[in-house]
């Protein structure tokens, strides 16, 4: 058996005739850059996260920077972020000439621990960007107390999360500025490129529509110097296609994820969710010894995994100028050498996941 670790085209295949359909209705009217499909589907988004203002922009990296871009966050002002997690979140702090100042994670989530941000904060400190690692968002509602107390915002690094839920809510509404990305491998992916920022505020939705199109604010006249950051229309009429079957992807990776942790019970460290959020699970990741050797073993019969992120960012020679050492973050650390990640997609079968299993115990 041959595992599909994303099954992309399956799923082409189950929507194939309505991508295709948005597609064609794109080359027809030839209206490649900002085309109606575009507002189409902010507004689907904003129904969708019952957020005032859904903003889709050319990937998840930019979603990043236009966030910051609308706080006008400054050269030498900090952020408070995690190390553990893909380069874009720190990397678009260092963009901004901004510096990323890092805490620790949660040993059992793997997000940001709330615990240690305020340690970490000082008069240059001016946002918090949690990220919702493997789909599961963050300890929000710590994380708002912390950034209320010292007058902070807090832009979420959604990436991997969108669809979440925090305390009853839809994630995108725990903060002040939410980013996602529809890379075509996350749980609502188009087929290039892609992202979105979402907010409540009147203001930095009105500067961030600016800021994506090189800061007009009418055809010429420019208010910001902002970027070529918008999202193209054919890859929002893949997403308008693939947008109502979401909620039901979203159940689908739920059931392979408890059917996972069901059958590797003891055997490995299964990813825990707690109990006042849901997950979107982005990744399945576990927690293993000799996480080569088992890879190893895996790919013998068909079965993929994947490391994220085998270096935290602190240790990686691009932020080698924070002046940061092994030992920082002990826990980052630590977890870097264990995390695997198995095959996740709402489609695999039952007998899929039990033979991923059955392999993993047999391995151990």
């Amino acid at each position: 058996m041959k595992i599909d670790f994303a099954n992309l085209q399956h799923q082409y295949q189950l929507y194939k005739e309505d991508i295709d359909a948005n597609i064609q209705a794109v080359l027809n009217k030839s209206n490649y850059i900002m085309g109606e499909e575009v507002q189409q589907l902010e507004s689907q988004l904003q129904e969708f996260t019952r957020v005032n203002h859904a903003i889709t922009c050319s990937n998840g990296t930019d979603a990043l920077l236009l966030a910051m871009m609308a706080m006008d966050i400054q050269p030498d002002d900090e952020i408070i972020t995690t190390p553990f997690t893909f380069i874009a979140t720190a990397e678009t702090i260092a963009l901004m000439k901004a510096t990323p100042v890092f805490v620790d994670i949660d040993e059992q989530t793997f997000n940001i621990d709330p615990s240690k941000i305020e340690a970490a904060i000082t008069d240059k400190t001016k946002a918090i960007m949690p990220v919702r690692l493997y789909g599961q968002p963050a300890d929000m509602y710590e994380i708002n107390a912390m950034a209320q107390k010292h007058n902070l915002k807090v832009i979420i690094d959604g990436a991997q999360c969108f669809g979440a839920s925090y305390k009853d809510q839809c994630a995108a509404q725990s903060c002040d500025i939410y980013t996602t990305s529809f890379f075509p491998a996350k749980p609502l992916g188009c087929y290039g490129d892609g992202g979105a920022v979402f907010t409540n505020n009147d203001d930095y939705a009105e500067k961030m529509k600016m800021l994506r199109v090189h800061g007009q604010n009418k055809r010429y006249h420019h208010k910001y110097i902002g970027m070529g950051g918008r999202l193209d229309t054919i890859q929002a009429a893949v997403l308008l296609a693939k947008l109502p079957h979401y909620r039901n992807e979203i159940e689908g990776r739920n059931r392979v994820a408890n059917t996972y942790s069901e059958q590797l019970d003891s055997t490995v460290q299964t990813p825990v969710v707690k109990a006042d959020r849901t997950s979107v699970w982005a990744q399945y990741t576990l927690r293993v010894q000799n996480r080569d050797q088992l890879q190893d073993k895996l790919k013998e019969q068909g079965i993929p995994t994947a490391v994220h992120y085998p270096m935290p960012l602190h240790l990686q020679e691009c932020f080698q100028y924070l002046g940061l050492k092994p030992g920082d973050f002990p826990i980052s650390e630590q977890v870097a050498k264990e995390v695997m990640s198995l095959p996740m997609n709402p489609f695999l079968t039952d007998e899929e996941i039990a033979f991923v299993t059955n392999a993993i115990k047999s391995a151990i």
